[in-house]
């Protein structure tokens, strides 16, 4: 009829698919039921009826859940379904390609570090047993002299890094010792940061070494603030260090890109 005021025909938003609910589901039940990695669950049809979901649903949702490193099928004698822990290795690499189109700069990522590495320095204070001290002097042992062949001057690097890797374990807060291991494995794998790397960067290493030395001091003083402060002049320098690397380096890459 002319002149009638048209339904708003925009579609209401839809909610999670049916095996999307019962994924959570299961993560929930999990939880409350405080199964750890290892355990068994229950046989697909006990899950079938426990959450009343077709047989179709329940193994969609187990596929989810094991692609996401949460549950594992096992077959023949004993098999069956069990509850995985996602490794952190595991977890870093799918979460690095969600940065495979979108490769962040050496900027993006220091950004990033002088905010979080000085807290998470100074998060330890307090916390280290002399093993830790000890792990990590063994790591500074790598690069405290100066490198014979490109080999090891590389090795050099990578150790410096596990230095810092070394650090985030050690953080009494999983979350943030967590965001700051991906932020090195990121520096790993990123393309420019690799040729840097592979160059000989002699003040790279004995000024981290000098940093390094020092921060394991304030820490055995137990001097948070210090802790802090060391952390963030090493980090501030080893940003301003590896871009100016970049910076002579980009017209290698302009050449290669030809």
């Amino acid at each position: 009829m002319t002149g009638m005021v048209k339904k708003n025909s925009a579609k209401a938003p839809r909610g999670p698919k049916r095996p999307a609910v019962i994924c959570n589901e299961i993560k929930d039940w999990i939880v409350t039921q405080r199964l750890k990695p290892g355990d068994r669950l229950p046989q697909e049809k006990m899950l079938i009826e426990r959450f009343r979901a077709s047989k179709g649903t329940m193994r969609e949702a187990l596929r989810a859940l094991e692609a996401q490193g949460l549950v594992t099928t096992r077959t023949g004698p004993g098999g069956g379904i069990f509850v995985a822990a996602l490794g952190e290795n595991r977890a870093m690499e799918l979460l690095a390609n969600y940065f495979f189109f979108r490769q962040p700069s050496i900027s993006d990522i220091y950004t990033v570090r002088c905010q979080l590495e000085p807290e998470l320095a100074a998060s330890l204070v307090g916390h280290m047993q002399e093993e830790d001290y000890q792990r990590l002097e063994e790591t500074m042992r790598v690069y405290d002299h100066p490198p014979e062949t490109v080999g090891e001057e590389y090795q050099q690097r990578m150790a410096e890094l596990d230095f810092h890797t070394a650090l985030a374990e050690l953080c009494p807060n999983p979350v943030l010792g967590f965001m700051c291991s991906f932020l090195q494995n990121l520096l790993r794998n990123l393309t420019v940061c690799r040729r840097i790397y592979d160059q000989p960067n002699p003040e790279l290493r004995e000024t981290g070494l000098s940093y390094q030395t020092r921060l394991l001091e304030a820490l055995r003083e137990q001097d948070a603030e210090t802790v802090r402060s060391i952390m963030y002049k090493h980090m501030l320098s080893a940003w301003r260090y590896m871009e100016s690397c970049e910076a002579e380096m980009k017209p290698e890459f302009l050449r290669l890109g030809k």
